[in-house]
């Protein structure tokens, strides 16, 4: 079926298709020979048709709805030809597709002018009563079948008024439904003509706004006008593309100002579409999200910032460092990295407790800001670390200022619970920017930082590419150093210790010294045992070289050189593990040597935190019979406590006392009383780098026990101690006897 385009909407609702019609047809049981019959007689019922017509316009006059709607003359004259027209069709038909078009065009037209439905209906009852006469003339039945019309259209009025309010009821619930739901959405309404240009916004959506509905105009201008300035590009565009069919709907965020000038955040959805016109139109809804915007805001801040200092993290400063690398710096500006690390923060957590060390972090931020610059920027790293951005420098050498005022605000003292504490901090510094190579700045600052920690610490100092290949040297040695142990590269050399109380010396000890033969290298101890240390791989190494030296030890002593000792150096974290008791007492029975003949040499600084844990440990040691032995005395604190304290046999004096011998007044003196101090307290004292005749006639004569050094042989390995056992190696020409 054929239609015309105003009416397309409409019979998709009523779904009057071909069907339909023929649907209905068939149920009236109409028939061509209907058809016929009607307009057999049409032209005899004209006269009639045209006499109904005036009668009926006269009839509506006493009705106050119709009659408002027919008070132009003109409008009446149109009326009644028109209608005219159709009672000649309704007989004479055809009954085609433009009939019902005509039908139902009439019926939106009663509609829209708010003609009930009560009315026209009626005014079919009394066509048909009109036209009794003129059908079954004077007859009766012609009086009888008007009667029974008119109560006939009166059922019909009702049951269509029936159908009619529960098709309004049903809208109306449906319509306070969707305004509950609103309502309870907290949402907006809006409906945009687009073409035409007038926008409908609902109650609920003005007063998002703090405003009437009244009080926002009908057209985009009084909406887009109070968009956020930096938001409405974007909002624009959003719509553009969803107009354009490259988004499924509008879906976006922005700011919108309220009645007192403030903005407001809110999320605004809606979809676009063709009306039956060809008119566009966009509706949806608008939601006030400004309660999450403000979370969301509250979380990024915690995302980004530290909760104790509230200086920005990590995470912040990963953003930063990508921005900055991004922008282009002004010419001749400078730019810098300050990696900040308090010294020694530990023992204020470890002796006054997190919650003090707490506090002090928050102070050292707050001096950190009061050394800065307005355009530089401060981050915590982690820990008691920080970081700082220098940005708009002149040249370099202003690095090094603004890192000297950071020291010298830290090292003011800190007042805390009536207790005083002085901070102090390391600095490393780098370049953002060096000069076009590529630099991982945090590494180079990193690597600064650990240069001014070795010098001393309370400092700054600046990367250099040395302290790149420093570091990567390091790296490369102790990622060889972790698997020497299991490729069988260390080995152990032996320095030979000989007793000086009995005028020729004699040979009555060895000091066991850790090499490593890294490929054709041999690296000194001073190269790999502080990396040992720090990665605790010391305890297994130290195991291992205490093994080697007792065994070895054993098989001089069972060779004929019963009396020979064996000095052995102890790390601290050795001493700190708890089974190192059992396993000394595992090697002494493995190897078979006495433990009288076993020398464990400890320094000064694993004595110095007076730790019950190592007293306890050096009392069980000495009890077992091994003698301990104190290693550098004099270069450290030099604490006369330990010599009382500890258990110790031995103090050894250190090779920095022996150099300037007899030479230096002031290192003979101090030789003199180590001594004179280490004999009078019943300790047997060795002296260390012993390397002219001079140097040995002087700690002779002073009455030193024992001696070892150059003079006498450097440390060399197992095999080549032979020769000095066998006397086939002597020093300075004599004889080199055993005890």
């Amino acid at each position: 079926m054929k239609v015309t385009k105003d009416l397309e909407e409409l019979l998709r609702r009523i779904r009057l298709d071909h069907e339909e019609v023929v649907e209905r047809f068939r149920f009236l049981d109409w028939s061509a020979e209907d058809a016929e019959r009607l307009g057999a007689a049409a032209q005899h019922m004209a006269p009639a048709q045209q006499a109904f017509v005036d009668h009926l316009y006269r009839y509506l006059a006493n009705f106050s709805t119709p009659s408002a709607l027919l008070r132009a003359p003109e409008v009446t004259a149109r009326l009644k030809l028109s209608q005219v027209e159709y009672y000649q069709c309704l007989w004479g038909g055809p009954f085609d597709d433009t009939y019902v078009n005509g039908r139902l065009r009439i019926g939106v037209i009663h509609q829209q002018v708010g003609l009930e439905l009560k009315w026209y209906l009626g005014s079919y009852r009394l066509y048909l009563d009109d036209m009794l006469e003129s059908v079954f003339g004077d007859s009766q039945n012609a009086t009888l079948y008007s009667s029974l019309l008119k109560a006939v259209f009166f059922d019909m009025t009702l049951a269509i008024d029936t159908y009619s309010a529960a098709q309004h009821k049903a809208l109306e619930d449906s319509e306070a439904r969707f305004a509950r739901a609103l309502r309870g959405d907290n949402d907006g309404i809006w409906d945009w003509h687009v073409d035409q240009d007038r926008l409908y916004v609902s109650e609920r959506w003005a007063s998002m706004l703090d405003l009437s509905r009244d009080s926002i105009g009908e057209s985009s201008a009084s909406w887009f006008g109070r968009v956020h300035p930096d938001d409405l590009p974007e909002f624009r565009q959003a719509i553009d593309a969803h107009i354009q069919g490259q988004t499924p709907s509008l879906h976006h965020e922005y700011r919108i100002r309220q009645n007192n000038g403030g903005y407001i955040w809110v999320l605004v959805r809606g979809v676009a579409e063709v009306t039956t016109a060809g008119q566009l139109r966009m509706a949806g809804s608008q939601s006030d999200i400004s309660a999450r915007k403000d979370a969301e805001q509250r979380l990024n801040h915690a995302a980004h910032h530290d909760p104790l200092t509230g200086l920005a993290n990590r995470m912040r400063l990963d953003e930063q460092m990508q921005k900055t690398f991004m922008k282009r710096r002004k010419g001749g500006a400078h730019e810098a990295l300050l990696f900040i690390d308090l010294d020694r923060f530990k023992l204020i957590n470890d002796s006054l407790g997190h919650n003090v060390g707490d506090r002090v972090l928050v102070e050292v931020a707050q001096r950190l800001r009061d050394a800065l610059r307005p355009s530089d920027q401060l981050f915590r790293f982690g820990g008691d670390e920080f970081i700082v951005l220098l940005h708009e420098l002149s040249c370099e050498r202003d690095a090094e200022q603004i890192s000297q005022r950071i020291l010298d605000n830290l090292h003011q003292p800190l007042h805390l619970d009536g207790r005083v504490l002085v901070v102090s901090a390391s600095i490393g510094i780098a370049p953002l920017h060096d000069h076009g190579k590529a630099l991982d700045v945090l590494q180079a600052a990193d690597l600064a930082l650990y240069r001014a920690k070795s010098a001393g610490k309370a400092r700054f100092a600046h990367y250099s590419e040395a302290l790149q290949d420093t570091a990567q040297h390091r790296l490369e040695l102790e990622s060889a150093l972790g698997q020497a142990l299991q490729h069988n590269e260390f080995e152990l050399h032996y320095q030979p210790i000989y007793r000086l109380e009995q005028g020729t010396p004699l040979m009555s000890g060895v000091e066991a010294l850790v090499r490593w033969r890294h490929g054709e290298r041999l690296i000194s101890p001073l190269e790999f045992i502080p990396a040992l240390e720090e990665s605790g791989e010391i305890i297994r190494v130290g195991e291992w070289v205490l093994r080697q030296a007792c065994q070895q030890t054993r098989l001089w002593q069972l060779a004929g050189h019963g009396h020979l000792r064996c000095s052995v150096n102890i790390s601290s974290l050795q001493l700190q593990q708890a089974d190192f008791i059992l396993r000394v007492i595992d090697i002494l029975r493995e190897s078979g040597l006495p433990p009288a003949s076993l020398i464990l040499e400890i320094t000064e600084s694993q004595l110095m935190h007076d730790d019950l844990d190592t007293l306890a440990c050096l009392n069980e040691l000495a009890s077992l019979g091994v003698l301990l032995a104190l290693d550098d005395f004099g270069t450290g604190y030099s604490s006369l406590g330990y010599l009382t304290r500890f258990p110790l046999h031995i103090l050894k004096l250190d090779k920095s006392f022996i150099g300037g011998i007899p030479y230096d007044n002031k290192q003979s003196s101090i030789s003199q009383a180590i001594i004179g101090l280490g004999r009078s307290l019943g300790l047997e004292v060795v002296a260390e780098g012993i390397e002219s005749p001079a140097q040995l006639d002087f700690v002779v004569s002073e009455g030193c026990h024992y001696a070892q050094g150059y003079w006498f042989s450097r440390p060399r390995p197992a095999a080549q101690m032979q020769r000095l056992f066998s006397g086939e190696d002597c020093f300075e020409g004599l004889g080199c006897p055993l005890l």
